[in-house]
């Protein structure tokens, strides 16, 4: 049985980082990577620091690599589902193109 006042004490859960609400795309490509499959985010505004973050987030709860180039978050894979999840909890708006 969970102890209620076990929850309020419990610090070793990390804080998110906050970010404000977009309108975001999740974009299925294989154009220019040897046909491996990537999801591509486009629409972010924000400095480098809170894009790299972001990715960072992405790539880690999706378990592949990916990297942040031309304003663009580029996840390894087909994981459109998975990322439009994350984000809309997050609190963005996400609509998915392509595939």
């Amino acid at each position: 049985m969970i102890n209620p006042s076990d929850l309020s004490t419990n610090n070793s859960i990390p804080e998110k980082k906050s970010f404000r609400k977009q309108n975001l795309e999740a974009h299925y490509s294989k154009k220019g990577r040897a046909g491996k499959p990537v999801t591509v985010i486009k629409n972010f505004m924000g400095s480098k620091d809170e894009m790299k973050g972001l990715a960072k987030i992405l790539k880690n709860k999706c378990g592949v690599g990916g990297s942040v180039k031309n304003e663009q978050i580029i996840i390894q894979g087909e994981h459109r589902d998975k990322i439009t999840l994350i984000l809309e909890g997050m609190g963005h708006s996400v609509k998915r193109v392509g595939g």
